[in-house]
């Protein structure tokens, strides 16, 4: 089968390429990008006006099978996942039962390759049950597939614990990606700890436990020459902590959420718990730091953090509604409305966070449109309007706090393989 997607602009920072023109598809394998290719039969993909780039990847995100398949399945999930974009995610391993040993490892991937739209890339659990106590058997789940280890949502509190599994981590060849959060600091907090949580008189958590945290993981990467990737960082001082660190050589790397980089802790005003989160939403300084770091490349990747949740449980008060909102099919135009569009990163960068790095951090296939290599690929219209309406997401979960918002920019097509798992229907 041969696929020409035509007279797009193609960008793919691993080629460091810019160019208006066509790629060639056949077999699901790139075969050529020129300024104009002919090919007789082929199916035509026209692109004019549209930005092809090589297909983006979400590090972070909380497909809740097996287990939580009320709120989200990996079926649902990964088609949520077409629809915003991305032809990978890598799954956290928060599931019930939590994913730390080979046969849940497997489960993922056995249930993805029969019903999952998009590739899937499951990340095993640092510890146990994800209570911080022991080793969960990391080396077990790598040969059954894991591409990273993580206890999301848990921070392991245990500085030699984490050491330990940085140590062993880095003979797997395999990143850490840790939750940062001292318990102790954040304990019973449900916002940012400042103005508003006074306001509102919520119990706050404040940004040093977030920043205390990524402090040690930096140390220990530090001390035992692994990988680690800090999720979700969220304020000024963690931002320069992993500025400083990079400057050493220490191997660290970092995402950001969207809804970090779009909302700060005034949208939790009318006690809205599609605004809790955690990391909090956190202040007006704080989103220009990550605007800063996003432009300078101190922060490596977008990454979502898709939660959802069941309607019901966001309908609690919200001191005891969970946290986490859903992200897949927002994060992309959010991207480009307030970044690109913005003026505050270009097409090439943008492709590089959402793609071309993630695919370097988690060592996983993808991220570039090289001739020979696989056509996942995503097709972007910059100028369409999105608006956010979740009764028509493609998820479970309906857990947002951008419903409504007009934005400019929108996914036209994501291709996996060179087929069509996912084509917008609009002019």
């Amino acid at each position: 089968m041969r696929v020409l997607i035509k007279s797009g602009t193609i960008v793919d920072p691993s080629e460091h390429l810019e160019l208006k023109g066509d790629l060639l598809i056949e077999d699901g394998i790139i075969r050529e990008i020129a300024p104009e290719i002919s090919v007789p039969g082929a199916q035509i993909l026209d692109a004019r006006g549209c930005i092809v780039a090589p297909g983006f990847i979400d590090l972070h995100v909380h497909l809740r099978e097996p287990g939580r398949e009320d709120v989200e399945t990996i079926e649902t999930g990964t088609h949520a996942a077409a629809a915003g974009g991305f032809t990978a995610i890598c799954a956290m391993p928060n599931t019930q039962p939590v994913n730390d040993n080979r046969a849940v490892t497997r489960f993922i991937l056995e249930r993805a390759r029969e019903v999952g739209t998009v590739r899937v890339y499951p990340i095993g659990a640092i510890t146990q049950g994800l209570n911080g106590e022991a080793l969960a058997e990391i080396g077990e789940m790598r040969e059954a597939g894991i591409v990273a280890i993580s206890d999301d949502g848990q921070p392991v509190m245990n500085a030699q614990l984490m050491r330990r599994a940085m140590e062993y981590a880095r003979q797997l060849d395999i990143p850490v990606v840790d939750h940062c959060e001292d318990k102790h600091l954040s304990a019973g907090g449900v916002m940012n700890e400042g103005l508003w949580s006074l306001r509102l008189g919520l119990k706050g958590i404040p940004a040093a436990a977030e920043e205390v945290h990524i402090a040690r993981d930096i140390i220990l990467a530090e001390l035992t020459g692994a990988h680690v990737h800090l999720a979700h960082v969220s304020t000024a001082f963690s931002i320069e902590l992993v500025r400083q660190a990079k400057r050493r050589g220490v191997r660290v790397s970092c995402e950001v959420t969207p809804h970090h980089f779009t909302l700060t802790e005034e949208a939790v005003r009318d006690y809205d718990t599609n605004a809790k989160m955690n990391p909090p939403l956190r202040t007006e300084r704080d989103v220009r730091a990550i605007h800063e770091a996003l432009a300078d490349g101190t922060i490596d990747a977008i990454a979502t953090d898709h939660a959802p949740h069941h309607p019901d449980e966001k309908a609690l008060e919200f001191e005891r509604a969970p946290f986490g909102i859903v992200g897949l099919e927002t994060a992309v135009s959010l991207a480009m409305d307030r970044l690109v569009h913005q003026g505050i990163i270009g097409w090439m960068r943008l492709v590089e966070l959402f793609s071309t790095n993630p695919a370097r951090i988690a060592n996983l296939p993808g991220g570039t449109l090289r001739p020979g290599t696989v056509a996942d690929i995503t097709i972007l219209d910059p100028t369409h309007p999105f608006i956010v309406r979740a009764e028509q997401f493609r998820s479970k979960g309906r857990n947002t706090p951008f419903e409504g918002w007009r934005l400019t920019g929108a996914v036209r097509a994501t291709l996996v393989a060179g087929r069509m798992v996912y084509h917008a229907h609009f002019p």
